[in-house]
């Protein structure tokens, strides 16, 4: 009778032991869901005590990550496709094609900086060519292309808009 009340027992803090075993993850996820919620509020209550308007190294160049198209006049051709894509680490991708079937794709890669005082995104091409373009941003999702000097083209129609403002995916397929 005692060995059946042993080995009774023994079974029994075994089940007691795995049933445990088994419900530790479930608690400590519980907990950890719990600890995010309270690290979440605490940040929201010290947030209101934050001056945002101290923070003065703000990269500006990090808000206009994305795709840019638009298709634009050309004097001797129906236009030209243009997507210019802003990455990060201030690298871009610009890709023209003229607007015609089996048309060359023209890819320039370079840097990209932000101007502060003109709000304009300056494109340095890489390599092979010397030709700086300038941007000026007309808001979150337009992109318009400026002369040389920066100043505005006569031609409205040079204007490249962001792809997801637009919900428009119109891209070049590589």
């Amino acid at each position: 009778m005692r060995k059946v009340q042993k080995q009774l027992k023994q079974k029994l803090a075994l089940f007691i032991f795995s049933g445990l075993f088994a419900a530790m993850p479930a608690m400590a996820a519980t907990d950890f869901k719990d600890q995010e919620s309270l690290a979440k509020a605490l940040a929201k209550t010290r947030e209101k005590d934050v001056d945002h308007a101290a923070h003065q190294n703000v990269d500006k160049t990090q808000e206009f990550h994305g795709v840019f198209y638009g298709f634009l006049p050309c004097d001797d051709c129906t236009g030209i496709k243009a997507t210019l894509s802003l990455k990060q680490r201030n690298n871009y991708l610009l890709v023209t094609q003229f607007a015609k079937e089996s048309s060359r794709e023209y890819f320039e890669k370079g840097n990209y900086s932000w101007d502060d005082a003109t709000q304009t995104v300056i494109l340095t091409p890489s390599k092979g060519g010397s030709t700086v373009r300038r941007y000026r941003i007309e808001n979150e999702g337009t992109l318009i292309q400026l002369n040389a000097d920066g100043t505005k083209m006569a031609d409205d129609r040079y204007v490249l808009e962001r792809s997801d403002a637009k919900k428009n995916r119109e891209v070049h397929i590589h």
